[in-house]
């Protein structure tokens, strides 16, 4: 067969073209507010991550030794004077602080959240590669597309979480395995290997990847069973994970409760777990109600993509049985979920296209991009209706946080340690930018434990006691910070 270069080269250039500006619109959709301070949806693990970022910045990085704003025993259950924070390796956490450290007086927030923007371009791309591979070009394109713009999609693309760059890693790992299953180049499967590893450091739940996995082997290579670097795969990549788990044992204090994910409140299997994350989640805040229709017909055309999609179905929904609790009451747990959904969505909005096509092109003649145009506007729907349910997830509800975080950081020694009472959230500890216990009460044995100042938003019993006895350093309609360290005379 005698290839035609330049139409192959013509081709290949507006592809390049079709996918750099679709990254590029990718990156500017996820600047809306990106200046917003961590105080947006889920603010309060968005605070975790970025007090260890910020420690880094003042203290060096000491990837071994992750510590964070919080001294209280609220998350592990054990007292937490050194602020340890053992949770996923704190790769992402050091690249950041490594970037601010460098480049000297810049916004944490905005860097840390420029960094997972890039980590979910990278992510975007990776999709686009793993989908060319196992299918072709078209599924590629409206896959990066959905995933590019679905609202879901973005709002988490740019949040100070480690789940951006999970989804890069793994998506690399996937592309990258493929690519060695399809070239038989050991470099690939180097590759593959590096980006799971990394991947599970990150979060261990890309574990539920598995049967992806297995499904492209079978697909790709009918003697996998006898190759010995099949069963290097899963040990080599899991190395690092396991030392990472055994290190942090050393510092339990820095280690949050993670039990009550799994089933704590009995939900798994029952109705409101099918209705929260297959309905509320994936039906409603990814696919918009309308990608409904477009779930559906994956199921009219078998082929080998169809057998990769439920594999990963199948892995995802392990994934959902066994972390029960964690998936229902966090929408950030199906992060991991977006590229199924987005390739999903795409094969599905395909297979519409070209059934109605076929239908109409017997009976309406003259309409013949009905079909298309019908189908754009359903994935047009599907952004819009997501869009109305994710909109309120970059509101910034508590400004006075903000402002008191603010006015505490400007007011108090850098070494002051802050009881910001927010009945345990952190998010308003880490707008001081001080160590200390985001929870009141008990207030004289945290002085004792070396509490030097009281910030809070709320004018309660405690905060007038505290008023009465200690002195005030400043006092507004929406905040008071007093100093535990002089007692008023």
């Amino acid at each position: 067969m005698k290839i035609n270069w330049k139409t192959f080269k013509k081709i290949a250039g507006q592809t390049k073209y079709q996918l750099a500006l679709i990254l590029l619109l990718a990156f500017v959709v996820r600047l809306y507010r990106i200046t917003n301070p961590v105080l947006d949806w889920h603010a309060f693990r968005q605070a975790d991550t970025a007090s260890v970022t910020h420690q880094y910045v003042l203290h060096g990085i000491n990837l071994l030794q992750p510590k964070y704003h919080d001294l209280s025993n609220i998350q592990s259950g054990l007292e937490n004077p050194n602020g340890y924070r053992m949770v996923e390796f704190p790769l992402v956490n050091g690249l950041t602080a490594g970037v601010i450290r460098e480049l000297g007086n810049i916004n944490l927030e905005i860097t840390s959240r420029l960094i997972s923007i890039l980590f979910s371009l990278g992510a975007l791309y990776c999709l686009y590669w793993f989908v060319k591979e196992i299918s072709h070009q078209k599924l590629a394109l409206l896959s990066l597309i959905i995933m590019a713009f679905m609202p879901f999609s973005v709002y988490y693309s740019r949040v100070v979480l480690p789940e951006p760059a999970l989804l890069f890693f793994s998506m690399f790992s996937l592309a990258s395995f493929v690519q060695f299953l399809k070239n038989d180049r050991i470099i690939f499967w180097w590759l593959a290997w590096i980006g799971l590893a990394l991947a599970l450091l990150l979060k261990p739940f890309v574990a539920f990847y598995a049967p992806v996995y297995l499904a492209l082997l079978m697909i790709y290579d009918q003697q996998w069973w006898k190759k010995i670097h099949v069963y290097l795969f899963p040990i080599l990549a899991f190395i690092p994970l396991v030392w990472w788990r055994n290190w942090i044992k050393q510092f339990p204090e820095g280690i949050p409760a993670s039990t009550w994910l799994l089933n704590s409140d009995g939900i798994r299997l029952r109705p409101a777990w099918f209705r929260w994350l297959f309905w509320e989640r994936i039906g409603l805040l990814m696919s918009g109600g309308v990608g409904i229709i477009f779930l559906i017909t994956n199921a009219f055309k078998k082929n080998r993509i169809l057998l990769i999609l439920a594999a990963w179905w199948i892995g995802i929904l392990g994934y959902f049985i066994v972390i029960a609790t964690g998936n229902v009451r966090h929408d950030y747990y199906q992060i991991l979920v977006i590229p199924l959904v987005s390739i999903t969505l795409a094969r599905g909005a395909l297979i519409f296209h070209q059934k109605l096509a076929a239908y109409l092109k017997t009976k309406i003649i003259l309409w013949r991009y009905f079909s298309l145009i019908t189908t754009a506007l359903l994935i047009g729907s599907m952004f819009a209706f997501s869009w109305f349910k994710m909109k309120g997830y970059y509101n910034v509800n508590h400004w006075e946080y903000f402002k008191a975080g603010q006015a505490a950081d400007k007011l108090l020694p850098a070494d002051a340690k802050v009881i910001a009472h927010a009945m345990g959230d952190t998010m308003f500890l880490f707008q001081t930018r001080r160590t200390g216990w985001p929870i009141g009460f008990d207030v004289e044995e945290k002085i004792t434990a070396g509490a030097t100042h009281y910030v809070t938003t709320e004018f309660n019993y405690e905060a007038e006691a505290l008023e009465k006895k200690y002195t005030t350093i400043k006092k507004t309609s929406e905040y008071l910070i007093i100093d535990l360290t002089k007692i008023r005379q």
